[in-house]
């Protein structure tokens, strides 16, 4: 999917940068050129998500699954907890969406983005569908308003739509080792202050976090609303974190390369473009005995 496939394409006005607000994407839930997709997933229960978007969704959207679309879990190991979808499996999301190069793809979940949305944003961007955005707010900011909720089961919208990631857009462990080593790189972990301490660890199976990296839960890209915070306070933050590193040389981790997306996603509305996934994150980290481990702040 080449962004030059769009080039006359009228799309909608959403509003500016990564995010959508939902007033309004509630103006356009019958524009042909949008496509709203549910990514709402629990990693403790795989079933959860497509049970939660049967019983009520965003009237028109579809349904991404964390484990099957937007990951390939026949690998994991060295490539961590959710590896990067094949190109096969993403081909065949994306005709069971028809998600062609003409459409604005309007992603959502429940957990602000972090559980799946901002993964699906990504993978987009890697995939050359460069018109992509994140609902601000979420499925919970959509229900509490009052806006428009349909149930059922996803209703396939067969097409035959071909996706290439981009994996040279992604940070992997060996370049993460040797910038590592040279001080051009800085990782920003977006898990929650006590796994990045290690003081506790539910998920992996090692605590702690990856020497030199910094701490920066996405849940502090979040105003007390549930929305992100504007974009000149998400630069300022952003900006005293990294201190004389560049955007283009900072690179999110997370548990699983999930949640890592909305630091990234957080950066883009800031207007710091450039930074990218270490997609394996903690998991992959530590599936090698060999590779350092930190469990104190830095």
């Amino acid at each position: 999917m080449s962004p030059s496939d769009s080039r006359n394409t009228q799309f909608p006005e959403l509003g500016p940068g990564p995010l959508v607000a939902p007033e309004s994407l509630a103006q356009h839930l019958d524009d042909p050129n949008v496509l709203i997709v549910d990514c709402r997933a629990d990693i403790r229960d795989a079933a959860k998500g497509r049970i939660d978007y049967e019983a009520a969704h965003i009237r028109n959207a579809v349904f991404a699954d964390l484990d099957t679309d937007l990951s390939d879990l026949t690998q994991k190991g060295a490539l961590g907890r959710h590896p990067l979808p094949t190109d096969a499996a993403l081909s065949a999301a994306f005709s069971r969406w028809n998600l062609t190069p003409d459409k604005h793809v309007v992603a959502y979940d429940d957990a602000n983005g972090a559980l799946a949305a901002a993964r699906l944003w990504w993978l987009l961007r890697l995939a050359g569908h460069e018109h992509a955005s994140v609902l601000d707010g979420g499925f919970a900011m959509w229900r509490a308003a009052g806006l428009p909720l349909e149930s059922g089961p996803e209703k396939p919208r067969d097409a035959h739509i071909e996706a290439r990631l981009d994996r040279h857009e992604v940070v992997w462990t060996d370049e993460l080792e040797r910038r590592r080593h040279d001080g051009s790189i800085l990782l920003i972990d977006a898990r929650t202050a006590p796994r990045y301490r290690g003081e506790t660890e539910p998920i992996d199976t090692k605590a702690g976090h990856i020497p030199g990296a910094l701490n920066r839960p996405f849940s502090d890209n979040l105003d007390a609303s549930g929305r992100f915070k504007s974009a000149a306070q998400l630069r300022g933050e952003f900006y005293a974190l990294i201190g004389a590193f560049q955007p283009w040389q900072v690179a999110h981790m997370c548990g699983s390369g999930v949640t890592a997306c909305h630091n990234l996603l957080a950066m883009e509305a800031a207007g710091m473009q450039g930074s990218r996934v270490f997609a394996p994150s903690w998991s992959g980290w530590i599936s090698n005995p060999s590779h350092d481990v930190a469990t104190s702040d830095r």
